[in-house]
Parts: C-alpha cells; sequence; structure tokens
C-alpha cells in the first residue's frame, strides 16, 4: 500500500475524529505528511472534515475505482500486494492471460473501471461502461485436474452472492451455473478460462472473470438489455461502493481455492442459492433443445434433471435456460 492508501486506511478504521498527531505516529510520517495525504485525497472526492483540536473525519467516499480506493477497503488482506486496477482495458481476462503468460502468480487480481471488449460465455459481448460496473478477474493456479474448472465456475458464482449480501445485505439467487439474478434480471456474468498442460492434462492457470452491475439505472443499460438486466442499485435503492465490493469479493475469492480440494464444503450453500433447481429447464444440446425438470446438483458441479419419459440424466454447463423467466437466456 502507497502512504496515502494508509492515510485512507486509518481514517476508515476510525470510529470518530483522528488527530494529525494519532496519524503521524500510527505510521511514522510527520504532521506535514498527513495534511499533503489528507488533501491529495479530498481533490479525488473524499469528503474529509477537519476540526480544530479534534482532528480529521472521513464523511464520505466517493464511488470511484482505483488502486487506492481498493486497497484501502481490503487492508493488509495476503493478496493486497498483486491487485492492479487500471482505468481501462480491453478484457480483464484477455489481460490477464497476458500476465499469466508472463509467470504471474496465484492471486493476481486485475480490475478496471471499463473494458473496451468485455466478454461474456459462448463468444457474447458483456456491456462495461466506465463508472458503472465492477470488472474483475481473478488468476488462480491450482494443483488439480482441469475438470476441477467446472467447481470453480459454480463456487464463483457464491463467491460473488456471499460478496453482494456482505455488501448491499441482498440476497441473491444464482441460475445454475453462476448468473447472479434477483427477481427475474440478471446482476452479474461469470467467465472462467483455463490453461491445461499439455501432457499432464493438469491446469497450469485459471482466470474467472467477474463482471457485475452496480450503479446502472435503466436508461444506462442498452435498449436491448433493459428488460432483462438489473443493477445492484436498482435492487438495494442506493448507489454501491464499487471498491468496498470489490475488496469483499476479493475475501471470498481467496476461499475459492481450498474449496476446489472439497467441494462438499461449498455445494450445499450453492444448491441453497441456486434457482434453477425444481423448475422447467430447456437444456440447448448440438442445437436441439431438451426439455426436463432440474431435481440437483451432481458432485462434478453438473446439473442433474428429470427428462420428459422420466429418465435421470447429468448435464455439464451448458445453456439452461429456465422457461417463463430471465429473458437473457437463450
Amino acid at each position: 500500500m502507497t502512504m496515502k492508501q494508509d492515510v485512507l486506511a486509518c481514517l476508515q478504521q476510525a470510529r470518530d475524529y483522528l488527530s494529525g498527531e494519532q496519524i503521524a505516529q500510527a505510521l511514522d510520517i510527520s504532521r506535514a505528511a498527513v495534511w499533503k495525504w489528507i488533501d491529495a485525497l479530498r481533490r479525488e472526492g473524499y469528503e474529509i472534515e477537519s476540526r480544530s483540536g479534534r482532528g480529521y473525519r472521513l464523511l464520505s467516499t466517493p464511488d470511484v475505482m482505483t488502486q487506492a480506493a481498493v486497497l484501502a477497503q481490503l487492508g493488509r488482506h495476503p493478496w493486497a500486494g498483486q491487485v492492479t486496477v487500471l482505468p481501462t482495458v480491453d478484457s480483464t481476462n484477455t489481460a490477464l492471460k497476458r500476465m499469466a503468460a508472463d509467470g504471474a502468480p496465484d492471486g493476481t487480481i486485475l480490475i478496471a473501471d471499463e473494458q473496451t471488449g468485455g466478454r461474456g460465455r459462448l463468444g457474447r459481448q458483456f456491456d462495461s461502461p466506465p463508472g458503472m460496473g465492477l470488472y474483475l478477474s481473478v488468476l488462480l493456479r491450482p494443483q488439480g485436474q482441469a475438470a476441477a474448472a467446472t467447481h470453480a465456475t459454480l463456487r464463483a458464482g457464491l463467491a460473488v452472492a456471499d460478496a453482494v449480501e456482505a455488501v448491499t445485505g441482498l440476497q441473491v439467487g444464482i441460475k445454475w451455473p453462476n448468473d447472479l439474478v434477483y427477481g427475474t434480471q440478471k446482476l452479474c456474468g461469470i467467465l472462467s478460462e483455463m490453461g491445461v498442460e499439455a501432457e499432464s492434462g493438469r491446469m497450469d492457470w485459471l482466470i474467472v472473470g467477474i463482471g457485475v452491475n452496480c450503479n446502472q439505472l435503466a436508461g444506462d443499460f442498452p435498449p436491448e438489455l433493459r428488460s432483462m438486466a438489473a443493477s445492484l442499485r436498482q435492487c438495494c435503492g442506493q448507489p454501491v461502493l464499487r471498491a468496498r465490493l470489490a475488496a469483499e469479493l476479493i475475501r471470498q475469492l481467496a476461499a475459492l481455492e481450498d474449496d476446489l480440494a472439497d467441494p462438499a464444503r461449498y455445494l450445499p450453500r450453492y444448491v441453497a442459492r441456486c434457482i434453477t433447481l425444481h423448475r422447467e429447464v430447456q437444456l440447448a444440446r448440438a442445437g436441439t433443445l431438451i426439455h426436463a425438470v432440474a431435481t440437483g446438483i451432481a458432485p462434478d458441479g453438473g446439473l442433474e434433471v428429470r427428462l420428459d419419459d422420466g429418465s435421470a440424466a447429468v448435464f455439464g454447463s451448458g445453456e439452461v435456460s429456465i422457461r417463463g423467466m430471465y429473458g437473457y437466456c437463450e
């Protein structure tokens, strides 16, 4: 963390006024340096009250997606030194692939305020305007077979749901495998990609890209998405501090790798949030729509269904749509 981030963290953690002397002693800097960084934070939009004889108090935090804002919220997390925040990027997943090829370590996080080429599943475009959403990708290097990627996909959806609830109080559902929904509208898209060693079949790297609609209003979505997409702000009735959500999501993602080794640790919680279960679904396979009822989640993360003829089957993470709901599904 930089000194400006440390000063901000002190203000965020204080319950009342904090004197310049207290900040200076905590960070081993001069009071003049404290004032310098307070002034810099004010110029970035942080509302900091100063009162003679009492010190400084943070009144409000701007919704900015910067390195300082995210790290101040994250604190002394083990991954804090591996977080990079950029103003704009083509795609956080694409950029993180390049970093993976250069040897970036497990737990590397890339966040952007804007994506010019955001991608979703099956090659779809993910709308990623600046100042509106959280666009985050994490690089993992799990020691396991490529099949573990299926569980990473499901577990990432649960991580986002838990982070959203921690920050906003919203209890969101998961449409299998990992789309977050509230009511009948989509809040988030997740794209998992991996690199596999040719000889061993083991994963070299796994990248999970997450895009969350945070502060859009109805008019901010493209016309074709307005009936099917929503933002956290629309659902909870107030703006969401994206840096806070990013920090909470990083904390949730840090637990993901442990659960890949023992999926039974997370599957019950996933099942409790999965809105696909016990509904009629349409499964697209090789251009054919198969009608069924979703009955459960298999140990390998597949969707268990009962077909029209009464037989049981398990499907992998191909496209699944819930009949009569969620117009974004195809």
